[in-house]
């Protein structure tokens, strides 16, 4: 392999007045394929070895293959036609009619000489580290990141004195507290600060229009507004002038059955609210382990299928770490395969149905009446589903890139519902606030026809609820 050749030292100029370094990590870009583009002026960076791991992981079934394909079109399209000498020196990202400096995309081709080696080449992580290090030796005017989202690289990068980031740019939150929970609860009664109303009868609901400053805080529609004297209403409108909300009577909700189940709290009563609405396309439903989430989106999910009639099928995914590697090694359909993954929503089933006379027969009953389908998220993506209501479980494991292309898989008539408990993420290189998750209930806070609900407490059980706490 060649030396590397971005720049010759004469080009160096002062390190504030020098575009930045950018070294990617491959999973940076099986996290975002689409990264290489979101660094502005600056010079991105592809080790050689990046390159390697993205052409091994490419083939296959494994839900990152398709990221990974993606990826090397991505470069492709920028690297494609130009000679090696520019490959290696930088070529500009093209970014449409942007005028001015749109930074530059190389390929690392290094043979990292043996008195700059800092750690063992066994392992790639050590490779890329190395090839960094020697970036910086030759270019010390130059500022040199690795931007990667692996923490223990981050760690080992700090060891060997190379400056390192994660990769931030599709992150909306830095702290997951700012997260819209779905719900503004009032200490005291709502009534008590309004004192300029207007309402409004309108078909079967009351409409409440009050003055934007009578609530301080950041309003979205579809969000619910709540205190302890039982007021309950959800947000329609909001304008900078004032806000629309529609009364809701919470002992209504409360007693009101969804295909045999009651809400045991006032937060399950807002999430089957929005779970039933038709004119809310998408829902994310968030929240502790035995929260709810999965049995009230499946009981509302058959009761808008069976005797309602809104949606004519269930799809059921997950994302589940090892998933993808095991799927193929099972024996059966798809569907079978699926099965032992969906355990949650087949167990919610069977708990709808407890206290029936035969359990077994009514599950049958419902299995025959719905056309309630287990599907791999390899499987999702290309295709299109009308007037299907798509189940994700476990999203909180999907990037935002992931989500991406399973929600815009709705077609006409469509619902998504999101599952998912951001203290449980399994990916090794997603974060509460990285999650595709959070990153989709940012993007659709202003949505008309979204809502997210963050469920509160345990109800499973007492044991459950204990666990919760203590463990």
């Amino acid at each position: 392999m060649a030396d590397v050749k971005l720049v010759s030292n004469s080009q160096v100029q002062p390190e504030n007045d020098s575009p930045i370094f950018y070294i990617l990590d491959t999973n940076v870009l099986i996290h975002d394929p689409t990264a290489i583009k979101n660094f502005d002026e600056h010079h991105v960076i592809i080790p050689i070895t990046v390159l390697e791991e993205l052409d091994k992981l490419k083939s296959g079934k494994i839900a990152i293959a398709a990221d990974c394909r993606q990826a090397i079109r991505e470069i492709d399209a920028i690297l494609g036609r130009a000679p090696p000498q520019d490959v290696e020196e930088g070529v500009p990202i093209p970014r449409g009619k942007k005028l001015g400096s749109c930074g530059s995309l190389s390929v690392l081709m290094t043979e990292t000489p043996e008195n700059v080696v800092l750690l063992p080449t066994h392992l790639n992580d050590n490779k890329i580290l190395n090839d960094v290090a020697y970036l910086k030796q030759r270019f010390p005017g130059r500022r040199a990141v690795l931007v990667t989202k692996d923490i223990n690289m981050r760690l080992k990068a700090r060891g060997c004195g190379i400056e390192s980031e994660d990769y931030h740019s599709d992150q909306l939150l830095s702290d997951i507290t700012q997260l819209n929970k779905g719900y503004i609860e009032f200490q005291h009664s709502f009534w008590d600060e309004v004192e300029n109303v207007q309402t409004e009868h309108c078909h079967a609901f009351t409409l409440y229009h009050l003055p934007r400053e009578v609530i301080p805080q950041a309003l979205y529609p579809n969000q619910f507004l709540y205190d302890k004297t039982g007021f309950l209403a959800r947000v329609v409108k909001v304008s900078k002038e004032r806000i629309t909300l529609r009364h809701l009577d919470l002992d209504e909700l409360m007693s009101k059955e969804t295909w045999g189940l009651r809400p045991r709290d006032a937060y399950q009563a807002m999430a089957l609210n929005l779970l039933l609405d038709p004119d809310v396309h998408l829902v994310n439903l968030t929240g502790a382990a035995g929260s709810g989430k999965t049995i009230l989106a499946l009981a509302a999910a058959i009761e808008m299928t069976v005797p309602n009639k809104i949606y004519r099928r269930i799809i059921a995914t997950r994302s589940t770490q090892g998933l993808d590697e095991d799927i193929g090694f099972l024996p059966g359909t798809e569907e079978e395969k699926m099965e032992p993954w969906l355990g949650a929503i087949t167990d919610n089933l069977e708990a709808l149905h407890w206290d029936d006379d035969s359990s077994s027969s009514s599950i049958e009953y419902v299995l025959a009446k719905v056309p309630l389908l287990f599907k791999s998220l390899n499987f999702i993506r290309g295709r299109s589903f009308q007037q299907s209501l798509i189940l994700i479980d476990e999203s909180q494991n999907l990037t935002p890139h992931q989500i991406k292309t399973i929600v815009t898989r709705a077609g006409n008539g469509s619902k998504v519902i999101c599952l998912g408990n951001l203290a449980q993420i399994d990916t090794p290189y997603l974060s509460p606030t990285s999650s595709g998750l959070t990153y989709l209930t940012e993007r659709f806070k202003n949505f008309d026809h979204g809502g997210s609900l963050q469920l509160q407490g345990v109800p499973r059980s007492l044991l459950a609820s204990y666990a919760e706490k203590h463990l």
